[in-house]
């Protein structure tokens, strides 16, 4: 029996792929489409009256634009203009009943298509359960298609479904009604017309969102609630961690003083005291702040918040020439640019993926945070300014919006020259506000703070071990007027790149502790706990680290070392996931180079700035 050929078609968070795998059950296959990385799945079912149906489970989508590669596929799958794949002669749209006006878009295009088609209202437990109550006979009777209620997750529909497509080809009615006018706005106000029609009930948390998005989505007030929200969690990151910060700084100098007691003075204690503790100490001192940070970060998520960010960013996006999807790649920069850089592969034009990748690493990631901290906590006041505002929050808030602006300017400058090209419109289907689920939060957070631990015990270690190795050898003269440090190999490099970093305020302490650094950007701050405490007498050994840089390093210098950090690549990984997801060491290139070019700049200025200032 010839078998009939029909696609699963829907937006994703529709349930396509359970739908899928619930007909189609291990009668499946998955691969790529030749020449392009988009799963290819299909599978056969089989209907009581033995006909089989090969399905085609299609990328998930909210639109036939083209956008993403993904999309092409779709289109040109359903359209048969795809050379590996023949046309469907019955489409299967599947709808999220509970977020129907949203899906309703794609049904209303897909529709103007002409193909056969069968609505599949998925998830309808979830929309019952929410209190939205749909009528599905007057929805078949506005769409002019067939209407089937599904629970895919527990096979509720499936056979009704099957019924459905248990008949000859040549009884399939193509849809009786069409729209005229396919432009995005008509379709999205035609899918708000019958929506409100076969809408029964809406539910109260849909009525809470769209009574909460109305604020948090206004042109004017939307902007300003989403950097309050960044302002008030710099804000803590600095004062609530405060406490446990110096629980842990003076833990770690009640182990230093343990083992300059009872281990014999030699290389030996040197090795725990000044490689390992100081080495190691000085970054986990910064893990309160790490935890607070990503807290807000993953509320914000659960929230259904961040959705909401990037819809608030997208006009400022545009006017740059991207658009808010860069906004998601670019969020999660913030955590770390390599997932950030890794995350751009869902925008679908190359200029604008290629514009994202590039600005990444100046969203100021987590990694960074040890070395702003403990600059601010040395240098700037603990003082409250303006009536409430913490000054070290105020500096570290600024520090953020460095670099967010910088990206801006930088997309600004690429879309006008190198990336040039026509804007892409976004759509991206926003979620619920919900109350985020404590044990998520906890496992979502235990899993950053295992990989910053993992990254102490791994890179920021090795590179402790290394800086500490090179500092013994050779031995200093006989009554060298410096400390041995400024002998050994570690102090010969560093005072090697003074000469180039002079200009910046640089002094050899911190050129040597630039080169580890590239390793990760964290590994600079254990880099100047081990050079400092192989340098000072046991009294400036017991001292935080912030107390001995603030007794060594003018304001000047400590300044320009938080703008070299805003801009420079001090890290390797991330120039390899460039590297891998550019495929071009052209671009790769021409990232290392302008990010150190902006770093040495900003950092000239605000030294040379300073110094006036001071002076």
């Amino acid at each position: 029996m010839t078998t009939l050929r029909a696609a699963l078609i829907g937006a994703p968070n529709s349930g396509k792929s359970s739908l899928f795998n619930t007909l189609t059950g291990s009668h499946q296959k998955v691969a790529n489409y030749p020449g392009v990385t988009v799963e290819r799945r299909s599978g056969i079912v089989t209907t009581e009256a033995g006909h089989n149906i090969k399905l085609i489970d299609l990328p998930g989508l909210y639109s036939l634009n083209d956008r993403s590669l993904d999309e092409t596929v779709s289109r040109e799958v359903i359209t048969g203009a795809h050379d590996s794949e023949q046309q469907p002669e019955v489409l299967i749209c599947v709808v999220n009943a509970s977020n129907l006006r949203v899906h309703l878009r794609l049904v209303l295009e897909l529709r103007n298509l002409g193909l056969p088609m069968i609505i599949a209202l998925n998830m309808h437990d979830l929309a019952t359960r929410d209190g939205i109550e749909i009528d599905v006979k007057r929805l078949s009777e506005e769409l002019g298609l067939r209407v089937i209620t599904t629970i895919a997750v527990r096979h509720s529909g499936i056979n009704a479904l099957k019924e459905l497509l248990d008949r000859d080809r040549s009884s399939y009615e193509k849809p009786r009604k069409s729209l005229p006018d396919a432009s995005t706005r008509a379709l999205q106000k035609e899918a708000g017309r019958i929506t409100k029609l076969v809408q029964i009930a809406e539910g109260g948390q849909h009525k809470v969102t769209r009574s909460l998005d109305k604020v948090a989505l206004h042109p004017v007030a939307g902007p300003i609630i989403f950097f309050a929200m960044l302002f008030f969690m710099f804000q803590a990151v600095f004062s609530w961690a405060e406490g446990p910060m110096d629980m842990i700084e003076g833990g770690f100098a009640i182990l230093g003083e343990a083992v300059a007691t009872y281990i014999p003075d030699g290389i030996f204690r040197s090795f725990i005291q000044d490689g390992l503790i100081a080495g190691i100490g000085s970054v986990l001192v910064f893990l309160p702040q790490i935890i607070i940070l990503f807290a807000f970060i993953l509320v914000l998520e659960a929230s259904g918040y961040m959705a909401r960010a990037a819809f608030i960013m997208d006009k400022l996006m545009a006017k740059v020439g991207l658009n808010g999807r860069a906004f998601i790649p670019l969020l999660s920069s913030f955590a770390c640019a390599i997932p950030g850089i890794m995350a751009a592969r869902t925008i679908a034009n190359h200029r604008d993926r290629i514009t994202t990748i590039m600005i990444a690493p100046l969203m100021t990631c987590s990694a960074r945070l040890p070395v702003y901290t403990l600059l601010i906590s040395a240098f700037i006041p603990n003082q409250t300014v303006f009536g409430f505002f913490g000054l070290q929050g105020l500096v570290f808030f600024s520090l953020y919006m460095a670099g967010i602006v910088s990206a801006i300017i930088v997309a600004a400058v690429m879309k006008a020259t190198i990336t040039k090209g026509t804007l892409q419109p976004f759509l991206m289907e926003l979620p619920k506000y919900q109350v985020p689920r404590l044990n998520h939060l906890l496992i979502g957070l235990w899993q950053r703070v295992r990989a910053f631990l993992r990254r102490a015990g791994t890179i920021i270690l090795y590179a402790a071990i290394a800086l500490w190795a090179l500092t013994l050898y050779p031995n200093a003269p006989k009554d060298a007027p410096e400390a041995d440090i400024y002998y050994s190999f570690a102090g010969m490099i560093g005072r090697t790149l003074q000469h180039i970093f002079a200009p910046l305020g640089f002094n050899w302490e911190i050129s040597i502790a630039l080169v580890p650094g590239m390793a990760a950007r964290e590994v600079a701050v254990s880099a100047l706990g081990t050079v400092y405490a192989l340098q000072g007498d046991e009294d400036q050994v017991a001292q935080s680290l912030a107390t001995v840089l603030q007794n060594a390093w003018p304001l000047s210098t400590a300044l320009a070392f938080l703008a070299w950090f805003v801009y420079a690549p001090q890290c390797l990984a991330t120039l390899a996931t460039a590297r891998r997801e550019t495929n071009s060491w052209g671009w790769t290139a021409f990232m290392t180079g302008y990010l150190f070019g902006l770093a040495y700049l900003i950092a000239f200025i605000v030294n040379i700035s300073a110094k006036a200032l001071m002076a």
